[in-house]
């Protein structure tokens, strides 16, 4: 038997000799055990940290929400509500330009009467944070307004608005509805008009 041989049944058999392998092996399980532990502990953490934040992310929304929901809940109903105001408007426009009830005695004060439920509503709506968008000697905003057509004009600037054709509305900062305008363009030179036929050719 050799020296090796020997060697291997002697730590097989005697039991001090099997220790500072036992020990080893110990060791080595006690520092994975160790860092497993400091790992999972690390994980434990981020994963906390992690649902603090999405909390607090839901906490900001939620707030938001409540805060929309309370400023423009109205929205739609403010939205709808606008065209009772057109209606009156034109009502009033149309009774104003007819040629048979323009002989009535009472017309006046049937307008006079119209004018006040107008002013009603308009004060209502402004109690409630709806205001009209001004639009007088005030230039296009696509953010505020939207363009149905473009008149050549000698006098205003380009870009500049010449007549309102559906008012608009804001309800606190936010739009409820855009003002309908007319543009003003610079008027074609003859020039210009040379050109644009040209391309057409």
């Amino acid at each position: 038997m050799s020296e090796k041989n020997k060697e291997e049944n002697i730590k097989k058999t005697d039991p001090e000799a099997k220790k500072p392998l036992e020990n080893e092996t110990k060791s080595l399980t006690d520092e994975k055990k160790e860092k497993t532990v400091e790992e999972k502990l690390l994980e434990s953490e981020e994963k906390l940290l992690r649902s603090l934040a999405e909390i607090e992310n839901q906490r900001r929304r939620f707030e938001k929400e409540i805060k929309d929901a309370f400023d423009f809940g109205s929205f739609n109903f403010a939205k709808e509500n606008l065209a009772i105001l057109d209606n009156l408007q034109r009502a009033k426009e149309a009774i104003k330009n007819d040629e048979k009830l323009k002989i009535n005695k009472d017309l006046d004060r049937f307008l006079e009467n119209i004018t006040i439920i107008e002013k009603d509503l308009i004060s209502i709506f402004e109690k409630n944070r709806i205001k009209k968008i001004e639009v007088k000697d005030k230039k296009f905003d696509p953010n505020f307004h939207q363009a149905m057509s473009e008149i050549e004009h000698e006098e205003k600037e380009p870009g500049s608005i010449l007549h309102e054709i559906q008012a608009g509305y804001m309800l606190g900062d936010r739009l409820l509805r855009p003002s309908l305008v007319s543009v003003a363009k610079k008027k074609a030179t003859i020039d210009d008009k040379n050109t644009g036929k040209k391309e057409q050719k």
